[in-house]
């Protein structure tokens, strides 16, 4: 074991630094014998410092100034948990220049930047590790990176924001509203105050976009993904799901198909039987399919101070395992080497191949089946099963679930089924994920 300490500079000392900072300084032994040197945190940068010299002690540089840390000539590891794209991105981009190492949970930087961030770092020699991005304490990253390099994979699909499937869970088994399950979760603490980025799906497009370029090799690219989150979700269409077998869960889904890749956030219908259906509250899930293994499942805690910790300290390992390797055999940041990625097209939603849940209240009277049926078989679209269930005197809801169809005609079909006179209400659509 080398005699010399590797040091680290923390940028953020919130719910995962203070976890980070903890899980230091209680497995240091373990942690050291594992990485085969020391790793000891030198300097954090921190808003409240008196707060965080409590903490840190003495011994610790502690200071307002982020680039202070960055630049600071003794640091080998920058470890960036402050969030956000606008000054974690700055504070990112000059550690790589200084030619220090960056360790980050920033998902949304790293989906909106990640292309720029890795080539200026492939370009210094220097080493991005982001296991704490996606899924918290789940080694999901590395799982793809390495464990999975001998697959093809072909596709992959996750509960991968624990707000959001609480809020399912919550919704599914006490029967309330989705703004009830909503402030439950603001009131555990599972949802922020503002949870936009959460109940919108797009801390779920952040996390899946930087997966689908680990599986299949392409630049990241988070503009193109299709973002649909669960807060127009009627507690009706959870309690038809589980009536026709099926659990709704907000998924990240990425797939290959001959003609480029879906990728893809929002709420589905998954069967009662599959693994993810049975995921419930905060936890998280990944499965990924590969053509050498088949599936994969990885679960576990997507979020909190401990697990995400846990995520951070595990990359800081590897860094400190590679610190002296040839910065050209080191495993590549988005498992392909640079070289060697492909451009292959994101499919627009349109395109997209899936089977369909649809439902709509309708005048109860004769024809009413045989229109609406005539509109989908004109639009290529087949029906699997369809329930009618009354409503009022006058009325019912009927609910289709359709066989694969694509999104571009199931979008036609809506817009037709609109403009006929019995209709009462907008068309729900939820897609189906048999996950085969």
């Amino acid at each position: 074991m080398s005699s010399s300490p590797v040091k680290v500079g923390l940028l953020g000392l919130g719910v995962v630094g203070g976890g980070t900072w903890k899980v230091l300084a209680r497995n240091a032994q373990e942690i050291a014998r594992r990485a085969g040197r020391n790793i000891e945190i030198v300097a954090v940068a921190v808003r409240d410092v008196p707060k965080a010299r409590q903490m840190v002690g003495e011994d610790v540089l502690v200071t307002r100034d982020a680039f202070e840390v960055v630049r600071h000539p003794d640091i080998d590891i920058v470890v960036e948990l402050i969030g956000g794209d606008t000054l974690a991105h700055d504070l990112v981009m000059e550690a790589i220049q200084q030619g220090k190492h960056v360790v980050t949970a920033n998902k949304a930087l790293l989906a909106k930047h990640g292309n720029e961030v890795f080539a200026a770092a492939h370009a210094k020699g220097v080493m991005v590790a982001f296991e704490a991005a996606v899924a918290g304490g789940i080694p999901i990253i590395k799982a793809i990176r390495e464990g999975l390099s001998a697959n093809r994979i072909q596709w992959l699909a996750g509960i991968i924001n624990g707000t959001t499937n609480y809020i399912l869970s919550e919704m599914r088994m006490k029967g309330l509203s989705f703004a009830e399950a909503l402030a439950d979760a603001q009131r555990l603490g599972y949802a922020e105050a503002d949870p936009t980025f959460d109940i919108e799906g797009v801390d779920a497009a952040h996390k899946l976009t930087l997966l689908a370029s680990l599986a299949f090799g392409i630049p990241v690219q988070f503009d193109k993904a299709y973002t649909e989150g669960i807060s127009n979700l009627a507690s009706e269409d959870i309690d038809h799901a589980e009536r026709l077998g099926y659990r709704i869960k907000l998924l990240g889904i990425t797939r290959r198909r001959e003609t480029g890749i879906e990728l893809r956030v929002h709420p589905a219908l998954v069967p009662m039987e599959r693994l993810l259906a049975n995921v419930e509250g905060a936890m998280n899930a990944v499965q990924v399919y590969g053509d050498a293994v088949g599936g994969t499942l990885y679960y576990g805690q997507g979020a909190g101070e401990l697990p995400t910790a846990s995520a951070v300290v595990a990359d800081l390992v590897d860094v400190t395992r590679l610190l002296a390797a040839d910065p050209e055999h080191r495993v590549p940041h988005l498992a392909f080497q640079p070289d060697a990625m492909d451009d292959i097209p994101i499919l627009p939603m349109s395109e997209v191949l899936s089977s369909y849940y649809l439902r709509l209240r309708v005048e109860d009277r004769p024809g009413v089946l045989a229109d609406l049926a005539r509109i989908l078989a004109d639009c290529e679209i087949s029906i699997g099963s369809m329930f009618q269930e009354p409503h009022s005197v006058n009325d019912a809801d009927i609910i289709f679930l359709s066989h694969q169809a694509r999104e571009g005609a199931v979008d036609l079909a809506m817009e037709k089924i609109r403009t006929l006179p019995f209709v009462k209400s907008e068309v729900t659509r939820l897609r189906v994920e048999n996950l085969l």
